[in-house]
């Protein structure tokens, strides 16, 4: 008997690859027309388009292609990967995978909209944020993509470390993270913890940027 060695990803499923790639290609267009819908910009208003963006206080970031929050996106894929590898074990990589997107396209448009906007905009850190560009969004989704690959080619354990490995890295760097993010959006503001948070991340250095996800 053989042991077929090949990812999940590779693993063939009887439709064509064409077919999940139109999906995809249909699944980003929504998420463009829904943010152009909502008056987000194309690119940054400075007209640039930038690789990466250091500082977590720039009015770059969420606007360029990736940014300290990027980190955040892959953990998505991370995440949905294992969620809905044990929820619809039977269903094809890739229809799980256009699943994942739909997903997080469905978080990215509530995301920037105005409700969600004004409700970051209430806490200090994030008064001047205005929502993502649609290039940012777009590469958010693609951050999501690569990690939900990334999770169906390597070992569990590997990709838990990693995630851990990113959260901690990334509140080293700029006093923010996906846990902390995911905490202040949905924990009151007023509560204990959530107001010692803020002002921990309120602090002079770098990490004091407006949370974003």
């Amino acid at each position: 008997m053989t042991t077929d060695t090949r990812s999940e990803a590779a693993l063939p499923n009887g439709m064509p690859v064409w077919v999940y790639a139109a999906g995809a290609a249909a699944l980003v267009a929504l998420q463009i027309a829904i943010l152009h819908g909502f008056g987000q910009p194309l690119i940054a208003a400075s007209g640039h388009i930038l690789p990466w963006v250091d500082d977590p206080r720039s009015a770059d970031t969420s606007q360029q292609l990736t940014d300290w929050y990027s980190f955040s996106h892959i953990i998505h894929g991370f995440i949905f990967f294992w969620l809905l590898r044990f929820l619809v074990p039977n269903l094809p990589f890739g229809a799980r995978l256009l699943m994942a997107m739909a997903v997080e396209i469905s978080w990215e448009a509530a995301e920037n909209s105005p409700a969600v906007i004004q409700h970051y905009r209430k806490q200090a850190l994030a008064a001047g944020y205005v929502g993502d560009s649609i290039l940012n969004s777009v590469s958010d989704t693609a951050m999501m993509s690569s990690g939900f690959v990334f999770a169906s080619r390597v070992r569990g354990r590997t990709v838990l470390a990693l995630a851990l490995v990113f959260e901690l890295f990334t509140a080293w760097a700029i006093r923010d993270n996906l846990t902390l993010n995911v905490l202040g959006l949905v924990a009151p503001s007023d509560w204990g913890p959530v107001r010692a948070i803020h002002d921990w991340q309120a602090g002079t250095g770098k990490g004091s940027g407006a949370p974003r996800s």
